[in-house]
């Protein structure tokens, strides 16, 4: 007798970011509104082809970004060595990371989200203020929770390469990269949010086709600094990580099957420990921000008198 239908959709990172599935589903919820007319055509019919792609990147001189010298550095002694030939096999070949369960909820309302900004830097944006505030907080709980200081703090932000490009917003595929902020524990326990703030901009904000292109190369060639990354960003005793995935810019509450947009709406987007996922919150205007860290982190998270400046523990 529910009054409701559930539409729950599964999709592979690898072969879709957000802006192509969301895309996706705006092209099938158009579709499904003009079943009587059988001639319509998609007003933004999607761009399948990956030759748009490797024509662009074909003009592209890659340049290294400083985070992947970072892990070949961190990892110099250790790096998995696999032939580039065989790397494709073994990713194909490798099992699927289980979501991470151990999530939690925190609240910012939009006052209380300016308020944040302003004191830290009112020269920054909402989400650098943001990154700021996690970075010290999530550091501090790591190291009451691992009685240990970690060396570096990361802080990640993935980015659509299609901004940056000339490849069409509406190309299907995955073109979506991370910027990573490698810095040193120390530092951002002694720093103030507002210095923090600028450091991550500086690693964060400066990504181009060039460093997508290098990006690409790694993942091709060299996977042992994949595994690298892949090892150093989680919250353990010897590294703190903040990985901030935007999900307001994903627009998907506004999808109309023809019906309206959902009344309910979730996401399982990025569920790996230590990223963070922003959603719009159309109540108030503020945000709601999933965490995934462990219970125990979360424990000492949670009474940050920082943190609790601003924002309200949902569970």
């Amino acid at each position: 007798d529910s009054p409701y239908v559930v539409l729950y959709i599964s999709l592979p990172h690898v072969i879709f970011d957000g802006t192509a599935a969301v895309a996706l589903f705006n092209n099938w919820a158009e579709c499904t509104r003009n079943l009587d007319n059988p001639g319509h055509k998609l007003q933004n019919p999607p761009v399948n082809d990956r030759k748009v792609v490797r024509d662009y990147f074909d003009t592209v001189t890659a340049i290294v970004p400083p985070h992947t010298k970072h892990f070949k550095d961190l990892g110099a002694e250790s790096l998995v060595k696999v032939p580039p030939g065989a790397i494709a096999a073994l990713l194909l070949a490798a099992p699927d990371i289980p979501a991470f369960e151990e999530q939690h909820l925190l609240h910012f309302t939009a006052e209380k989200l300016e308020q944040l900004r302003q004191d830290v830097d009112k020269a920054q944006t909402t989400n650098l203020a943001l990154a700021a505030l996690l970075t010290k907080t999530i550091l501090q709980a790591n190291i009451q929770t691992f009685n240990s200081m970690p060396t570096w703090s990361y802080v990640m932000f993935p980015y659509d390469c299609r901004h940056r490009t000339e490849v069409p917003m509406t190309y299907s595929g995955n073109l979506s990269f991370s910027a990573i902020a490698p810095l040193e524990s120390q530092t951002v326990l002694d720093g103030s949010y507002k210095e923090i703030a600028r450091v991550i901009k500086e690693h964060c904000s400066k990504v181009s086709s060039e460093y997508a292109k290098s990006l690409i190369y790694t993942v091709e060639n060299e996977i042992g600094v994949l595994f690298q990354a892949g090892i150093s960003l989680c919250n353990s005793p010897d590294t703190s990580y903040v990985g901030i995935s935007n999900v307001r810019y994903m627009p998907m509450h506004l999808i109309d099957f023809g019906y309206g947009g959902p009344d309910i709406l979730s996401s399982a987007y990025f569920i790996r420990e230590g990223m963070q996922r922003i959603y719009s919150n159309k109540q108030d205007g503020g945000i709601d921000l999933f965490i995934n860290v462990k219970d125990d982190l979360f424990e000492y998270l949670k009474k940050s008198d920082e943190l609790l400046q601003y924002a309200d523990v949902i569970f």
